[in-house]
């Protein structure tokens, strides 16, 4: 029978079984797992469908359904084996089993009360799941209301089974859907059933969204530190402001505050870290340590762009003896610069104030204040010619030199015919580099002058061929390209001895370089050139389009040997004669990658660098890489190292990591890292093991004089109480000097 009844609709039929369940693997194994719940279709919003076996009418405001009912709304769906539902007061009773579900949960009880009106509804005796994320438990009574849940005298857990790993257990645990959050009240945390914390309040995240509290502490040992404790608090102020209060304990050097505040405006997003050590007691001869540092990207309207990047710290060994989030133990300067940049239909205006921190025994650096950049952005162009100007205005000061204070104004006009097809290109430049100095100083007796103008024309003519065809011989239905180039480049040997060295260093020798057209990175010095270079790479494709292979290799040929890099005397470091450079990549199999690159100098007959990196990625995490690194020249140091990293799935859940780097040189370890890591969809935990040679930035280490630093790191994660990512194993291969990098990183 059927029959509709104010607000709502009755029909007397077999109740339908409930929403049928599937089997879902994750990293618990296999586990139940409800799908994801629906209102009944075509149901409208205040409308109330009943199914059941028998419906007794008691007067005109009241219903009784006994037999399998199932009643459901847009918000919910119930089965009892009874119900009764008053209409004038909105009130629903039923007897159990019953079964609830909405859209975040899945409920068994003995019996529920339910206001209609103020849409609450009371289960007692109830077992609940949650339906989108990880958890699940019991409680006396259960209250689901719009906001979410409330259990009293409850328990709550993200592990399966019936024996969870951890589990807690309160006078009141709050579900807010809205919020995104639980809390508890008088809970107690037990783990392997049993009790181990008390926590009279207490808040854990159930989405991605933020909310104040603890993040996960971390605890390790170490020679250097001794017991380390780190106990990280996250103070969510505003949606665009939020900030990162950590206490950091070592109990070898004191406490140490680090805070992290970051925000986001309209027009600017950045972040402010501040690491403050009053007291050192591992170096009682050093005052306060700290580290300040400051990261801003600002968008001022559609042309203006404004960005600040400073980082300071109050000795050159701050980084290598604390560690930072801010910088990288194997850095040797601090970069600090703010620069304001116009982007206008024609130019590009950059306005830069700049300084470099050199960390260690070493000559302080020059700082700009300011240097203004100009870059013409759209050529006057007629037909394949073009025609640009570029240049700068800088004020360089720095008062332990001899140059204390230096104006530069660099101008360069450039003059290009560029002609390109599908098969070859060909390029000519002219450029004329304008530079005018004015040097303030001590400079009686110096090989320095007052006033410098400079004028060096520069030529550069550059070509390159592409040639393609079918192989077969490597790899089935391939292509192989071959791309040939040649540069000529000329510019007149001019003496530059009474130049200050402001900002201008050499850049790296590689295959690349080898077509540049200078070999410095300022105008300071300018590289007389009259040479040919000499360049092909080869490249093979699947048929797939995927380059499997490349092997690059080229020279550069003088002319004149007043053009040779050890005849000009540029104050620069070690310099040769025939640079050969070559490098090349094999990737014959999704998995396998090598890498690896050489620069040799075909007239002193030495290797400059190289680098070899053997790459395996299989799955879950496993990956096996072998590389080695030699520089014949660092600072005056040959530097050979050879490196491994390696991490083994053991099991889903179980994964080990491992790396070492030897100094071939002086024939020792330099670092070797190991860890073991356990994971399952409710916890996780990881263990490390470190150890690692000390710097000492204000002296270089002897083979005597080295000392390591061994330290042991635990982490333990409750999941459920926190961020439901997953972790990387790979991860913890980052923590090391020598991180973990695919190998076409190596040389970059």
């Amino acid at each position: 029978m059927s029959k509709t009844w104010g607000i709502l609709m009755l029909s007397v039929v077999s109740a339908p079984s409930l929403a049928e369940t599937e089997l879902t693997h994750n990293l618990c194994g296999i586990s139940m797992q409800t799908r994801a719940w629906q209102p009944l279709p075509g149901l409208e919003l205040g409308t109330v469908d009943i199914k059941a076996d028998d419906v007794e009418l008691l007067g005109t405001q009241s219903a009784e359904f006994t037999g399998n009912v199932d009643i459901n709304t847009v918000n919910m769906s119930l089965s009892a084996q009874t119900a009764l539902i008053d209409k004038q007061r909105g009130l629903l009773n039923a007897t159990g089993p019953i079964t609830y579900r909405d859209t975040i949960s899945q409920i068994s009880s003995k019996g529920l009360n339910a206001d209609l009106s103020n849409s609450e509804i009371s289960l007692l005796g109830a077992d609940y799941s949650l339906t989108d994320q990880q958890g699940k438990g019991g409680a006396e009574k259960l209250t689901v209301n719009d906001s979410g849940l409330v259990l009293m005298n409850a328990s709550f857990t993200a592990c399966p089974g019936q024996s969870p790993v951890w589990e807690i257990e309160a006078d009141e645990i709050n579900l807010s859907r809205e919020e995104g959050w639980g809390e508890t009240h008088n809970a107690v945390l037990r783990i392997l059933d049993t009790p181990v914390l008390y926590l009279p309040y207490f808040t854990f995240a159930l989405d991605e969204r933020r909310k104040s509290g603890l993040l996960k502490p971390n605890i390790s040992s170490s020679d250097r530190y001794g017991i380390e404790t780190i106990t990280p608090y996250y103070w969510n102020i505003a949606p665009n402001f939020d900030a990162t209060i950590t206490p950091r304990y070592m109990s070898r050097k004191g406490l140490q505050l680090q805070t992290e505040f970051r925000y986001l405006t309209e027009q600017h997003e950045g972040l402010v870290g501040v690491e403050y050590l009053n007291k050192d007691d591992s170096e009682p001869t050093l005052d306060s340590r700290y580290m300040f540092h400051w990261q801003q990207r600002s968008y001022l309207g559609e042309s203006w762009r404004a960005n600040v990047d400073i980082t300071n710290v109050s000795d050159d060994n701050y980084i290598t003896d604390l560690d930072s989030n801010y910088a990288n133990k194997t850095d040797t300067q601090l970069y600090r610069t703010g620069a304001l940049t116009h982007l206008g239909e024609t130019w590009r205006t950059d306005i830069k104030v700049q300084n470099f921190e050199v960390l260690g025994d070493h000559l302080e650096s020059y700082t700009a204040i300011p240097q203004i950049n100009f870059t013409q952005t759209a050529p006057w162009r007629i037909d394949n010619f073009d025609f640009t100007v570029s240049g700068e205005i800088s004020h360089f000061t720095n008062d332990s030199a001899i140059i204390d204070q230096a104006t530069r104004v660099h101008l360069e006009p450039k003059a290009r015919f560029d002609y390109k097809q599908h098969a070859w290109s060909f390029l000519s430049e002219v450029s004329l580099l304008q530079t005018n100095y004015k040097q303030h100083g001590d400079l009686d007796g110096t090989q320095y002058s007052e006033s410098v103008s400079r004028t060096i024309p520069k030529v550069r003519l550059y070509s390159q061929l592409n040639f393609e065809r079918n192989t077969s011989s490597f790899i089935e239905d391939g292509i192989q390209t071959l791309e040939p180039q040649v540069q000529y480049l000329y510019t007149p040997n001019k003496d530059q001895s009474d130049i200050g060295l402001f900002d201008t260093t050499k850049l790296q020798d590689d295959y690349y370089g080898l077509f540049r057209d200078t070999r410095f990175s300022g105008v300071d010095r300018i590289a007389a050139a009259n040479q040919f270079t000499l360049g092909a790479t080869t490249r093979l494709f699947d048929k797939k389009q995927e380059e499997v292979f490349n092997f690059s290799a080229g020279q550069i040929f003088y002319l004149s040997d007043s053009a040779k890099p050890t005849e000009q005397g540029l104050n620069s470091d070690t310099n040769y004669n025939a640079l050969f450079a070559a490098q090349t990549m094999l990737h014959w199999h999704r998995r396998w990658y090598l890498a690896g690159g050489i620069q040799y100098d075909t007239d002193g007959k030495q290797m400059v660098q190289s680098n070899v990196t053997l790459d395996y990625k299989g799955d879950n995490n496993q990956l096996v890489q072998l590389n080695h690194r030699y520089a014949n020249d660092v600072s005056g140091n040959t530097i050979e190292q050879a490196g491994v990293f390696t991490s083994i799935p053991i099991s889903d859940e179980w994964q080990f990591i491992a790396s070492y780097h030897r100094d071939l040189e002086n024939n020792r370890s330099i670092e070797i890292l190991s860890g073991l890591q356990y994971e399952s969809c409710c916890w996780a935990f990881q263990i490390t093991g470190h150890r690692q040679i000390e710097t000492d930035l204000n002296q270089s280490i002897g083979q005597e004089q080295a000392t390591f630093d061994s330290s042991i790191g635990f982490n333990f994660v409750l999941k459920g109480l926190g961020s439901k990512s997953r972790y990387d194993a790979q991860k913890l291969l980052q923590q090391g000097i020598f991180g973990y990098r695919r190998p076409y990183f190596l040389s970059n």
